[in-house]
């Protein structure tokens, strides 16, 4: 009989955690039981896993005893606090927020990408952004296969990505708007809870996600820049790829966008080689057909784990230059899906 896996979800009650329990149940990772851990204060819920009912506990460093999988989404600071804890006890964590991502000897993965760095972990694998998992995504067949030399990427960002307060915000200031009232008198979160000022979403676009930095960028621009050079080529100070980001909050949901410009060593290669190898890359839909007004949207990509990649056109000004949208569920391929598909190969691989 095949080894099954104790495994445990931390923040196992919010936006992703929710949703790793839902993968976690559809994954080809053998579970022989499953523990749901959270703050003080969601102690005691009661939530589903494959139809049973599983309560779910306070976080503490015991929580981990017998465990063989975390799989984390409660913060950076709980990360930090109890991922440590849980490695002392035998388990090897996947940590979907920032506490380690950019920590040298830590493995920071997207399976389709680059799943060899998996066989590295210390005992944790972290998780990238989720506006990187998507480009990533959709420029890794390029780079294989005719070489990248630059990025310039303009994401267009879901609500839900600052969480599920975030998105009630946003709901709650649109109402305001319909019914003629104050929208700022609700604005109490975004662009982010780390800075002074608060502004509305609603109706409105935000070009700050995480705090401002003393460069100019946002400290989600710096991730894409770094994240996309650790994933891509090992090393996230690398110049092999430029890299630059400019990153909004716009009032959507769910489901990030991204304008991304990238050029190509290869400059032989046409739009049509780029949307094949595209097309191609396990994890991507190509959604490309000017004819007929097919491209992606992110209405159409809630609740889906792939990525999807439209409108791939060159940039006739600039050889060897493309422009291409990409879109993909933020919760899921961005959080939830990334971190139970690490799980998963992890697994396949003997990993664990």
């Amino acid at each position: 009989m095949s080894k099954q896996y104790n495994v445990a979800i931390l923040g196992a009650t919010g936006a992703v955690g929710t949703r790793m329990i839902e993968q976690l149940a559809q994954s080809t990772i053998p579970v022989k039981h499953v523990k749901l851990l959270a703050s003080k204060k969601s102690a005691g819920k009661t939530l589903q896993f494959k139809g049973q009912p599983v309560t779910v506990e306070e976080t503490t460093p015991e929580s981990f005893d017998g465990v063989d999988i975390v799989l984390s989404s409660a913060g950076g600071s709980v990360s930090k606090k109890f991922l440590p804890e849980a490695v002392k006890r035998g388990a090897v964590c996947v940590d979907n927020t920032s506490a380690f991502r950019m920590e040298p000897d830590m493995p920071l993965v997207v399976p389709e990408v680059n799943e060899a760095a998996l066989k590295d972990h210390h005992g944790i694998v972290a998780n990238p952004n989720c506006s990187t998992i998507q480009m990533v995504m959709a420029l890794e067949p390029v780079r294989r296969n005719f070489g990248l030399k630059q990025i310039v990427v303009s994401t267009y960002q879901a609500a839900s990505g600052a969480g599920q307060s975030a998105l009630n915000e946003m709901y709650q200031e649109a109402q305001d708007f319909l019914d003629g009232k104050d929208m700022q008198a609700d604005a109490h979160i975004l662009p982010t809870k780390g800075d002074k000022k608060h502004y509305p979403l609603a109706f409105n676009l935000l070009p700050q996600i995480d705090v401002l930095e003393e460069s100019g960028y946002s400290h989600e621009e710096w991730k894409m820049i770094h994240e996309t050079k650790k994933i891509m080529l090992g090393d996230m100070n690398s110049q092999d790829i430029k890299v630059t980001a400019t990153c909004v909050r716009v009032p959507v949901p769910i489901a990030h966008g991204e304008s991304v410009y990238f050029t190509v060593e290869d400059e032989s290669a046409t739009a049509q080689d780029i949307m094949r190898v595209v097309a191609d890359f396990p994890g991507n839909v190509l959604e490309d057909d000017i004819a007929h007004q097919i491209y992606p949207q992110p209405i159409n990509a809630v609740g889906k784990r792939e990525t999807f990649v439209g409108r791939i056109r060159p940039d006739y000004e600039n050889k060897g230059a493309f422009n291409m949208w990409v879109v993909a569920d933020n919760l899921l391929k961005g959080a939830a899906w990334n971190t139970v598909e690490n799980a998963e190969r992890l697994v396949a691989l003997g990993l664990v």
